[in-house]
């Protein structure tokens, strides 16, 4: 079947607007801008057009020392405006932007783009603008795991997830990074079907279009920075034996500590106790199985240390809401 077929000859057009700012990431923008255009050349029409907006009219220098040249300014009137994405940088160590002043005409433009209608989007510490304008009260979005929690300290009227993007009503927000590119294509996919998408998802040699209830990757040392060395070590027990679970006896004992010890440290600094917390690894994992494998669902079960399919799909199903057998639906239906 011909990809143009895929859609409607009289398919809406909408314009996307890219702000971009001091230091912004290439690659994030890049992944937000090339999915549009990947979709155009597919479909045989114009479905999105892309202009790059920025606080003055100079050249924006990125992160990597390249400068862009913007089509338009920020505050200008921007009429045809569907929706607007401000990309700022990603974060690597500390970054002067985050603690850069707001442009007022900036978040003068946003609020008034907001009021008309105008989809949001923020990418990587672009979407600290749209807080600092309170366009985001009451919203969920994602940030770089980095910076999530000082953006949850300085915007707490904000729902902050550690999801790999965003998609809330008319607020879209990823972290950065390769995330921009599913957001975009999970924005296609609603707006011009999934088929579309996924041919944009081909295009890119990208094995799947990752959903956005997946977790950023958070590495262990900086999910427990402050926590007790025999928690972490706890929890990289747990993380190394999906398939062959541990007791928590048995994890107290290869550390050298009580139960009772270790049920305190995981009530203390997790607010859940290490079987239900082991539990939660293990599912996790089986539903990244189900999304990224085709192994049947039995198969997943043993891998992930259930005893049989049945019992699996009780957990599955207890935790997430639905069946092993409709997650996988999800994914691939």
């Amino acid at each position: 079947m011909p990809v143009d077929a895929l859609v409607s000859p009289r398919a809406q057009q909408r314009q996307i607007g890219f702000v971009l700012l001091p230091g912004f990431s290439l690659l994030s923008q890049a992944c937000a801008l090339e999915p549009l255009q990947v979709a155009n050349q597919l479909a045989g029409q114009t479905l999105y057009r892309a202009v790059t907006f920025a606080l003055d009219g100079r050249g924006v220098a990125s992160a990597a020392g390249l400068s862009l040249a913007p089509d338009s300014l920020v505050a200008s009137d921007a009429r045809h405006l569907d929706a607007l994405f401000v990309c700022g940088g990603q974060p690597a160590g500390e970054s002067s932007q985050l603690g850069m002043a707001s442009d007022p005409a900036l978040l003068t433009w946003l609020k008034r783009l907001a009021e008309r209608g105008v989809i949001l989007g923020g990418i990587s510490t672009g979407t600290r603008e749209l807080a600092r304008a309170g366009l985001l009260d009451g919203y969920r979005v994602t940030v770089h795991w980095q910076r999530s929690e000082s953006f949850r300290r300085d915007f707490p009227q904000v729902r902050v997830s550690h999801q790999l993007y965003e998609l809330d009503r008319d607020r879209l927000s990823c972290g950065g990074g390769t995330a921009a590119m599913d957001m975009m294509m999970t924005m296609i996919a609603q707006q011009h079907g999934r088929k579309l998408a996924e041919k944009v998802s081909e295009h890119f040699v990208c094995e799947r279009i990752r959903l956005a209830d997946e977790p950023q990757h958070v590495p262990l040392k900086n999910r427990f920075a402050h926590a007790p060395q025999p928690l972490v070590e706890a929890v990289t027990l747990m993380e190394a034996n999906i398939e062959e679970p541990l007791t928590t006896h048995e994890i107290g004992e290869h550390l050298g500590i009580s139960r009772r010890q270790l049920e305190r440290l995981f009530k203390k600094h997790l607010q859940s106790v290490p079987s239900r917390y082991y539990l939660d690894l293990r599912l996790a994992r089986s539903r990244q199985l189900l999304r990224e494998s085709d192994q049947p669902i039995g198969e997943i079960a043993l891998a992930t240390g259930f005893s049989s399919a049945a019992h699996f799909s009780t957990a599955f199903r207890n935790h997430f809401g639905r069946s092993p057998r409709d997650e996988r639906l999800i994914q691939h239906g």
